[in-house]
């Protein structure tokens, strides 16, 4: 299978902050927030999580789901910034299998269940130099954030879970601020795929991470997500 593809709307408006409240299926936004979408704590703040070793650092949600969105395995989706992601920063998105047994409302998502199935990451300049601008940073002022499911994850139901690492204030450990929502879809035309490598949230990240610590001076030349690398089945 080949590298993820991402696709990227531009914004315009600034936040201070943001959540990912609305899923995007076949190239269709949701109407109203928190259909596929499980309602997460920051739903009335927009504030993200801070504390890396957290439980919120699954779904960050206040509330069960209540409905699943149909998808079909090698589409594009993708989920809507409310009202854009204002902080520079990687977009990763996972997804973890809900076992056959369980209601997938109230499943929780605890242990090594999720794998890396898209990034939007860095980008250096002509230069060489990473900066903190929509330049280096394509998931920047965005509205629209997307990856494609990978065509050979097994059918079946899922979370998928969008993170957006804010660096804008992470110049020491801890500093960091991650914007985290879980939508619930139900896999078809699926593959056989064995996904992996599998993490835990919390385990997967350690607040002393490089990816979760950012310098603007010196000023750098290279960045990497924490977490582990895309699935490429």
């Amino acid at each position: 299978m080949k590298p993820t593809t991402l696709f990227l709307l531009a914004a315009s408006g600034v936040e201070a902050h943001y959540r990912f409240s609305k899923l995007i299926v076949d190239g269709v936004p949701e109407t109203k927030e928190w259909g596929f979408v499980r309602q997460s704590k920051n739903y009335q703040t927009n504030a993200g999580v801070t504390d890396v070793n957290s439980n919120d650092m699954r779904c960050y949600q206040m509330r069960t789901g209540t409905g699943t969105a149909t998808v079909t395995a090698g589409t594009r989706l993708g989920f809507v910034a409310m009202s854009a992601v204002t902080h520079f920063g990687p977009v990763s998105f996972y997804m973890a299998r809900v076992p056959d047994n369980a209601n997938v409302n109230t499943w929780e998502p605890a242990g090594n269940v999720w794998f890396k199935v898209g990034e939007i990451s860095a980008q250096a300049g002509p230069n060489g130099q990473l900066g903190s601008s929509e330049a280096n940073w394509p998931a920047y002022n965005q509205k629209e954030v997307y990856f494609n499911v990978p065509k050979d994850v097994p059918n079946g139901k899922y979370l998928v879970r969008v993170e957006s690492i804010a660096l804008h204030q992470a110049q020491s450990a801890g500093g960091a601020q991650l914007y985290i929502n879980c939508a619930q879809v139900e896999i078809v035309a699926g593959g056989n795929g064995r996904p992996g490598p599998l993490v835990s949230f919390p385990g997967a990240y350690n607040r002393n991470d490089p990816g979760l610590v950012w310098s603007y001076y010196p000023i750098r030349t290279s960045y990497k997500a924490p977490g582990p690398e895309v699935w490429q089945s």
